[in-house]
């Protein structure tokens, strides 16, 4: 088994994303699996460029993105891969520029123009997406976050198959509030919620890990 995990956030280490992500691979671990995290953020790549050579009916190969950039490499480990995990932080109402040109590039070139809307994929496999964010989770559907991570969700499972969601919301910004603009936070309530929910979301990411990482 081996299962891909990707930080969106530029946060590189021991902050929101990459922990839970870190949390995901020990438990994918912990069942045997081969993990390996990418830092988005490590890589200079773009997302689609609308050249639609994947669409084009000379092409010689399917599923294949003709960009040649850092992706390149890691869009063609992904063909072997076993499970994805990608992990981002939510930047106005959406996943990271970073996380976006990865969707765009992993997508589009598996997602075949015909009226069954096949996968080019060769196989199924397991994915999960991991979303950070300072919103409660009780403004989650008011301002339209929920619709926005089944949308995501749905193409994964299009193109992959079985897709989990976990949440982790209400998150800190700062670590120290009072360096930093929060007029609009209660940076007390802030950091006594993080001190008891974060554990808990990092539990469910090990997990959630563990689960995907079970052939």
């Amino acid at each position: 088994m081996k299962l891909m995990a990707f930080n969106g956030s530029p946060r590189k280490k021991k902050w929101n994303t990459v922990t839970l992500l870190e949390h995901a691979l020990k438990g994918a671990a912990s069942v045997g699996a081969e993990t390996e995290l990418i830092q988005l953020y490590d890589l200079n790549y773009s997302g689609c460029i609308s050249c639609f050579a994947c669409k084009k009916l000379s092409r010689k190969k399917d599923g294949f993105c003709a960009v040649k950039d850092d992706l390149t490499s890691v869009l063609e480990r992904i063909r072997r891969a076993d499970a994805l995990i990608i992990g981002t932080p939510i930047y106005f109402s959406a996943e990271t520029a970073a996380t976006r040109a990865l969707f765009e590039r992993l997508f589009f070139p598996y997602y075949k123009y015909s009226k069954d809307r096949k996968s080019l994929f060769p196989r199924k496999i397991k994915t999960a997406l991991i979303y950070t964010m300072n919103a409660p989770e009780e403004l989650l559907k008011t301002i339209g976050y929920d619709q926005h991570f089944a949308n995501t969700k749905m193409s994964l499972e299009t193109i992959f198959g079985e897709c989990e969601i976990l949440l982790s919301t209400d998150t800190l910004q700062y670590n120290d509030y009072d360096k930093y603009e929060h007029e609009i936070f209660d940076k007390e309530e802030k950091v006594k919620r993080h001190k008891k929910v974060f554990p808990l979301d990092c539990e469910r990411a090990f997990e959630l890990g563990r689960r995907i990482a079970i052939e």
